[in-house]
């Protein structure tokens, strides 16, 4: 019988052990590949804080925006918050989010996100990899 829980340091590592399947091994074909890096604990107390700094950061100034202007100001940003992340390209092309960028003013500073982001973090500006603009497309409209 397979484990469900491989110990490492006494912490639940789910993505080293075998997944549910047929014969106790994880499924890649319709699972995909495991990753242990999304599994695993944060390795510094600041890490989390960093991930969830534009969070905090909105909340604290739709606190101030609440406090000085009432309850209409923050609602109606957030709304337009809410149309400026809906505008986006086509699927198989990356969208920079300029016009979140504006309302939140940061369009005017450069930050790490706008030189290695594109490069190593969150999608490959030039990917080897490319789609059929069709089928990305249907796919993202739900027609697939």
């Amino acid at each position: 019988m397979f484990l469900k829980y491989c110990l490492k340091d006494s912490v639940p590592v789910t993505g080293l052990c075998p997944q549910a399947g047929s014969y106790g091994v994880q499924d890649s074909l319709r699972r995909g590949f495991s990753s242990v890096k999304n599994e695993l604990l944060p390795s510094h107390p600041l890490e989390l804080s960093e991930k969830n700094f534009q969070l905090n950061q909105d909340k604290m100034n739709f606190n101030t925006l609440r406090n000085i202007q009432g309850l209409h100001a923050p609602l109606k940003l957030q709304m337009e918050y809410r149309a400026a992340r809906q505008i986006q390209r086509l699927p198989f092309l990356p969208s920079s989010n300029l016009a979140l960028d504006t309302l939140r003013g940061s369009d005017d500073s450069i930050g790490f996100e706008d030189i290695l982001n594109g490069i190593m973090l969150f999608y490959p500006v030039q990917s080897e990899l490319m789609g059929d603009p069709h089928i990305m497309t249907e796919y993202k409209l739900g027609v697939l």
